[in-house]
């Protein structure tokens, strides 16, 4: 008897070993391709809201990690373009937190002078039918972000058209939409109080951290 439970206890950490090192090897082999896939999914992004030919930086590499209560939290990045050593625009991962079923992950695109080049929905749990019209897909809401700024129109009336804004509303998520025009408003905020610092690039001994 004693035997037979050393026996299925060993057999049991033999797989358990075995299992472990498959997992491992699996992970490996595919780890590469996933991060080479979210890199391709992001750049798509990207040019989504820059026009490739605008820039010649490497977008991805040019990045630094951005933490601010404007842009919605930590963890955030600004993916900044140059031509040449010019900067060209900016590209911020924001969270609008006021969403009517949580957190709006946005990518909000700014000129170097100040006007919107973009805007994109990433990730958000809305209703679908009504909210998720901040899709491009689904609706060019969105689109009338391109080229305003914080001039265009005004600060106050950075707001849906409810609140005595500029921006539509959605019939039945009016909360979406007010989410969505408060982030991109306090991204242009943001870089208007941080441009020099968003653009400047970091000598090779200067420690990176986030921006705060």
């Amino acid at each position: 008897m004693v035997r037979n439970i050393l026996m299925s206890g060993v057999l049991l950490a033999l797989f358990g070993v075995v299992g472990a090192g498959l997992v491992a090897f699996v992970f490996q082999g595919t780890a590469d391709r996933i991060a080479a896939n979210e890199e391709a999914i992001m750049l798509s992004s990207l040019h989504a809201i820059l026009q490739h030919e605008a820039y010649d930086n490497d977008i991805l590499e040019d990045a630094i990690p951005l933490s601010d209560e404007l842009l919605g939290g930590t963890d955030l990045m600004a993916y900044r373009a140059y031509l040449g050593d010019e900067p060209v625009a900016v590209v911020f991962t924001v969270i609008a937190p006021g969403g009517y079923s949580g957190p709006i992950r946005l990518l909000v695109g700014v000129e170097e002078y100040g006007e919107v080049a973009g805007v994109r929905v990433v990730a958000h749990r809305e209703t679908p039918g009504l909210g998720d019209d901040i899709e491009v897909q689904r609706s060019d809401w969105i689109l009338d972000f391109d080229g305003r700024s914080l001039a265009n129109p005004a600060y106050n009336q950075w707001a849906v058209r409810r609140d005595a804004g500029v921006f539509d509303q959605f019939t039945g998520a009016t909360i979406t939409a007010r989410a969505v025009v408060t982030a991109v408003r306090d991204t242009l905020v943001y870089f208007e109080a941080h441009r020099d610092t968003v653009f400047m690039r970091e000598t090779a001994d200067e420690e990176e951290s986030p921006l705060e």
